[in-house]
């Protein structure tokens, strides 16, 4: 049976001085395996690592013959997307079939939705049959529709399967394993990540009533040392001759008395010492895992304007003869709208569109982008390098307290998808906008992020329009929602704005 086995692994990138792994050791086999972890923890540096995109820097790596890794950029199709469109297998029918794949998305694959090239990354990758199949983030950017049609999928191969994601969902379907990565250990339990995430829980919560324990048999045996040593010192100033008048026999003789004396005092002060280091050694080797402070606080602010944008009525083109019809849009200092639809049906062109005609100040909104390939993000990184003093160390908190390194972050080259996001807020939130455009915010982020994030948002006084098909964070932040709905077979997809409550809370039922 194939096999994937990490062997005393450790791996640093050139020029860092953090070491994403030390002696990583564990072995997967045939099935799905989650891997899970913070931000910039090192998951995407280990699928890297176990398809021979990365080599380690000691250890060694046993991997079957044929290796695929679906990467969780969207830039570029994979090399076998050709391949799968000119196929006249059945497998090939099936996935394309199954995902929804057209047969013209090679050549316009710049005017595909981040969904739609995602669902073409997997299918080339699936079609492909690999022994090791690595999946960085297969489900973001999709509704759930898309959703189910990549959980099928995966769920049909039958190869070793390693997959990132923050999709709870996905990762319990899918998984028999998780691996937790937290630099720089590497850890494989059995289920997947609410049943490892309990186990987890549970062994910490062991772990903390453990080293309560033994905190308090340390603080109780250096009392007593405490003690002890006092009556060490009582029993050594009974043998001293100090201070003592030569002329005073009687004085002198119990002194005497006392050195021939054993008392044991010197003997039980010796043993209780030992205990005491014992005791510390104990008590350290105890490790608890310690959660550093997460959340933070946005600091936009209300605009006096009656308006922050107006964009009349009319017919927003999409592409291939699609539009988008639009009523007269008005956005308004207090609003928090929600922009739903479909994959494909022109959300991201949407915002792009109205981001167009603010007649606000740059410093006046924040917009984060559905996807920020490597050279924006590697300027974006540049650009918070480039701080000094109290501003580097401002933005440099926000991130921490979102849930990344903030070290690791500083010495790598191109930040994450999840850390570029967070340090992106963090530049831009400072200047107190009064809109806040996000289009997918909680695609990359991990979880603990995203709640940060929302509760941030919540007590955000600015303005906010957001994208998404997390419906769950949607709800929490949102008052009203601009629908995208698609005709029939005209090719044009209607908006339609929901401000009642009743169908707001339908769409989460």
């Amino acid at each position: 049976m194939a096999s994937l086995v990490f062997s005393n692994v450790s791996f640093s990138y050139p020029g860092s001085s953090v070491r994403v792994f030390d002696a990583a050791q564990f072995g997967i086999s045939e099935g799905w395996t989650g891997v899970i972890g913070a931000n910039g923890a090192g998951k995407t540096t280990l699928l890297q690592l176990a398809t021979g995109d990365l080599l380690a820097s000691s250890g060694s790596i046993h991997r079957p013959g044929h290796v695929e890794y679906c990467p969780q950029r969207t830039d570029y199709p994979m090399d076998g997307f050709a391949r799968l469109l000119s196929s006249t297998e059945g497998d090939a029918y099936r996935l394309r079939g199954q995902l929804g794949i057209e047969e013209d998305w090679l050549n316009r694959w710049d005017t595909l939705s981040h969904g739609e090239r995602k669902r073409a990354q997997i299918a080339s990758c699936l079609f492909l049959r690999p022994d090791l199949l690595a999946v960085d983030e297969p489900t973001n950017h999709l509704d759930q529709a898309a959703k189910a049609m990549v959980c099928e999928s995966l769920c049909r191969f039958r190869g070793i399967g390693l997959l990132v994601s923050h999709d709870r969902e996905l990762l319990d379907t899918l998984c028999d394993h998780s691996i937790f990565v937290s630099p720089p250990h590497a850890v494989l339990r059995g289920g997947g990540y609410t049943t490892a995430m309990r186990e987890l829980d549970q062994e910490a919560e062991l772990a903390r009533a453990a080293r309560t324990r033994a905190n308090a048999e340390r603080r109780r045996l250096e009392r007593e040392a405490v003690i002890r040593r006092a009556h060490l010192a009582k029993a050594e100033k009974k043998k001293s001759l100090r201070g003592i008048d030569p002329r005073d026999s009687d004085a002198r003789q119990k002194a005497y008395a006392a050195r021939n004396t054993d008392s044991g005092v010197g003997r039980r002060m010796h043993h209780i010492e030992g205990r005491v280091r014992r005791a510390k050694q104990d008590e350290h080797a105890l490790e608890v895992v310690r959660r550093n402070p997460l959340g933070v606080g946005l600091q936009g602010t209300i605009s006096a304007r009656n308006a922050l944008f107006r964009h009349p009525s009319g017919n927003l083109p999409l592409g291939q003869q699609r539009s988008l019809q639009l009523p007269a849009l008005l956005l308004q200092p207090k609003d928090r709208i929600a922009l739903i639809g479909p994959n494909g049906t022109g959300k991201s062109t949407l915002v792009r569109a109205l981001i167009s005609v603010l007649d606000l100040p740059p410093q006046r909104f924040v917009y984060i982008p559905q996807e920020i390939d490597a050279e924006a993000s590697a300027q974006v990184l540049e650009e918070a390098k480039a701080l000094r003093g109290d501003r580097l160390g401002s933005v440099m908190q926000w991130v921490s307290r979102l849930g990344s390194d903030v070290q690791q972050l500083l010495e790598s080259s191109v930040p994450s998808p999840g850390e570029v996001r967070k340090l992106m807020l963090a530049l831009r939130m400072a200047d107190e906008p009064y809109l806040v455009v996000m289009d997918e915010p909680t695609n990359h982020m991990d979880l603990p992020s995203i709640e940060c994030l929302e509760k941030a948002l919540a007590n955000c006084p600015a303005s906010l329009l957001l994208v998404s098909h997390d419906l769950r964070f949607l709800k929490a932040l949102t008052t009203s929602c601009w629908e995208l709905i698609e005709g029939s077979d005209s090719g044009v997809t209607e908006l339609r704005i929901h401000t009642s409550w009743p169908y707001w809370e339908n769409a989460f039922a």
